[in-house]
């Protein structure tokens, strides 16, 4: 019955209308309130304002992604030029930054000079000049008095990449790819737009050549923009300039670093060094005998690799086995190739043409078992002991100096020559750490010390045997500059830069020996000066109290003034003599 009247009087409320300017009130407002709770239940939700900007944001469909076919990607592949790779890859080059790319940028060209003197027979006279044209841009000049070079090569020679005389030829170089001047005179495009400039003369009486030159990286191509005669008083050589971007600092690392080091290395050379700022060095050559001519070699069975071996064996000229060992190979005779051949299982007489990929394999690994000599060492020319002495002399002032050059040794079959030198006290700071000169081919190496052999040489020598302060894994502390160089027919640099050695462990031995080397000799050096310092001690002890022995004795035994002097005087010559080592 209660719920019957209650509803009765909901049917009532609902009929009655509403009063105007009133709000319902009572259980009438909580009967609107059910039926919007059920009017939102029955209409769409309506969503808040940021429910709403959340939904707007949310990310739309990603459109279907368009598939790729073998004709379509066929399509885009193309050859690529070195050119191109190393303009986009400079850093493996060293112009990794401005400072850097100056100096390697010099070296490249300084490289070059010294190499085309010495091919010709000519005491090279190198000037470098740099000119400063605006806060991050210089022109770089240097000019030799080199052969020169014919007027179709020129274009080659310094606008194409991976072109030059040294590769296929084992015999000491500085350059050995056929990259560096021509990388130097991309950067220099690269970095203003400039062409490099090349003023050439093959010899008196025949007329100069002034090219401007760019490199058309697509095609690693040389692009000749101006080929004119010109007037020059030089009779022969070449002039290489070129505008280019970097930043020029003093110390280490530095072009002026560089240009010194160079002269130190080269003492048959002439130098003339004018910087943007400072001094300019002139550094007149130290010997007037070119170093020997560096002769050619074959490669060494104990070198070559088995991918080689095949394409050696396959473009031989010898027609049979045996001969061609003996004429493409160094060291090899025809008892030796006969040997190679009966190891292998092979007949020496068999057409080498002929043979398959496992009948070369089995003679790869038949080479290591036959005892060859090592290549011949004609084809490495050392700086010398008494040059580098007379060198680090003329440029450091120290105490003491000292060098040696190590007897040849052999890493991959290729000979090699380690020298090394060191100039101990005088100006050289005391509380750094010692300087280290690095050298490969008489070229300074200014980079990665740090990724290279020498440096690992020597910091896994013993300093402290030899009287210097040597922490954990580092280089000693002293009054010292280290003096290293490695001369080889094909120096195993890490990377195209030539900036450091590889870890082969052939000549890590031979440079931690050169350095134990001078290390006993330095070690004698401080030993020996260390006594002398003692006995300058016990001297001093012996002038203050000896002339007090001889008034006691005067007084002692009255003598005169003259017998005291006399005795003092013998006291003092006795004692100095039995105390000095």
């Amino acid at each position: 019955m209660a719920r019957k009247a209650k509803a009765a009087k909901i049917e009532t409320a609902k009929k009655t209308p509403k009063p105007k300017g009133r709000r319902p009130r009572g259980k009438v407002v909580q009967m609107d309130l059910f039926r919007a709770e059920a009017a939102r239940e029955e209409s769409p939700r309506k969503k808040s304002p940021k429910a709403a900007s959340v939904e707007k944001k949310a990310p739309a469909a990603k459109p279907e992604r368009k598939r790729e076919t073998a004709e379509s990607i066929g399509r885009r592949q193309r050859e690529i030029s070195v050119a191109e790779v190393f303009q986009k890859n400079r850093h493996l080059l060293g112009f990794d930054n401005p400072a850097k790319a100056l100096l390697t940028a010099t070296k490249e060209a300084v490289d070059n000079s010294l190499d085309a003197c010495e091919e010709a027979g000519i005491l090279p006279e190198i000037t470098v000049a740099i000119e400063e044209q605006a806060e991050d841009r210089f022109r770089l000049s240097v000019t030799d008095n080199g052969p020169g070079i014919v007027r179709n090569q020129v274009a080659k020679v310094f606008g194409k990449l991976l072109y030059g005389s040294k590769f296929h030829v084992l015999r000491q170089s500085r350059g050995q790819q056929g990259i560096g001047i021509s990388a130097a005179g991309m950067y220099a495009q690269l970095t203003t737009g400039q062409p490099v400039r090349i003023t050439s003369r093959t010899g008196k009486g025949r007329p100069a050549h002034f090219f401007e030159i760019q490199i058309d990286t697509t095609r690693n191509e040389p692009k000749v923009l101006t080929d004119r005669e010109v007037e020059w008083d030089v009779e022969h050589g070449t002039r290489v300039e070129m505008d280019l971007a970097g930043t020029y600092k003093k110390g280490r690392r530095s072009v002026d670093d560089y240009v010194m080091q160079s002269a130190l290395a080269n003492p048959h050379a002439t130098v003339h060094y004018k910087p943007p700022k400072g001094d300019e060095l002139h550094r007149e050559r130290l010997t007037s005998e070119l170093p020997r001519e560096p002769l050619a070699i074959k490669p060494h069975p104990y070198g070559v690799e088995l991918g080689v071996l095949i394409s050696m064996l396959r473009d031989t000229k010898g027609r049979s086995l045996k001969g061609a060992l003996q004429s493409d190979f160094s060291r090899v005779s025809a008892n030796v190739a006969e040997e190679i051949s009966k190891a292998a299982g092979l007949n020496p007489e068999m057409r080498p043409r002929a043979l398959g990929v496992a009948q070369v394999e089995a003679l790869f690994r038949a080479i290591p078992k036959v005892k060859i000599m090592a290549p011949p060492t004609s084809t490495i020319v050392p700086i010398g002991e008494t040059l580098i002495l007379e060198g680090l002399k003329q440029t450091v002032k120290a105490d003491f100096y000292t060098s040696t050059t190590r007897p040849p040794a052999v890493y991959r079959g290729n000979p090699f020559i380690v020298e090394a030198g060191l100039a101990y006290g005088g100006d050289l700071p005391a509380e750094e750490i010692v300087d280290l000169w690095r050298f490969a081919n008489r070229v300074p190496l200014q980079y990665q010390q740090s990724a290279c052999a020498i440096t690992r040489g020597a910091l896994t020598t013993d300093w402290r045997n030899y009287g210097l302060q040597q922490g954990k894994g580092a280089l000693p502390i002293g009054p010292m500059i280290l003096f290293l160089n490695v001369a080889s027919v094909w120096v195993p640099f890490t990377s195209e830069s030539k900036e450091a050695i590889a870890s082969y462990p052939e000549i890590i031995r031979e440079l931690r020996l050169g350095l134990q080397e001078v290390g006993r000799r330095l070690g004698a050096f401080l030993r020996h000066r260390q006594r002398l310092a003692e006995a300058e001690k016990k001297r001093s002890y012996i002038e203050s109290y000896i002339p007090h022995i001889g008034i006691a004795l005067r007084e002692i035994l009255g003598l005169s003034k003259a017998e005291e002097e006399k005795i003092v005087t013998t006291l003092t010559d006795t004692l100095e003599k039995s105390r000095t080592p």
